[in-house]
């Protein structure tokens, strides 16, 4: 699976594709929505996983421009914030969310029991 990554701390960024590479998984990565939405326009991913709080285009802006696109894809919510965001993330399009810091094995989980998740259409 061709999966996007979307988070503004680098070390995070980079660990987060190192799990999912070595998962089997194809991992595009960018620092900022803005960014991360012109890598989806070229990529086209079949997953993408978002930060919530970032400089420049914030994770919400990038749920909601995910979703105003034609074509559906799975997003992830990340956030080390309150638990009240990734709700919020939930309700504006964010399949799924995760709270940060998480393990491995459970972004794994969540990634994969989305992938089997038949996929909405926007």
């Amino acid at each position: 699976m061709k999966i996007l990554v979307i988070d503004d701390d680098l070390l995070l960024l980079r660990t987060i594709a190192r799990i999912l590479s070595a998962d089997g998984h194809q991992v595009l990565t960018a620092s900022e929505g803005g960014r991360g939405m012109a890598i989806f326009a070229r990529e086209r991913p079949d997953m993408v996983l978002t930060d919530i709080v970032m400089p420049g285009q914030e994770g919400f802006e990038t749920i909601l421009a995910l979703r105003r696109d034609e074509r559906p894809v799975k997003i992830v919510a990340m956030s080390g914030s309150d638990a009240e965001m990734l709700d919020v993330a939930g309700l504006i399009g964010a399949d799924a969310t995760i709270q940060k810091p998480f393990r491995a094995q459970e972004l794994l989980a969540c990634i994969r029991g989305l992938a089997e998740a038949p996929l909405a259409s926007s």
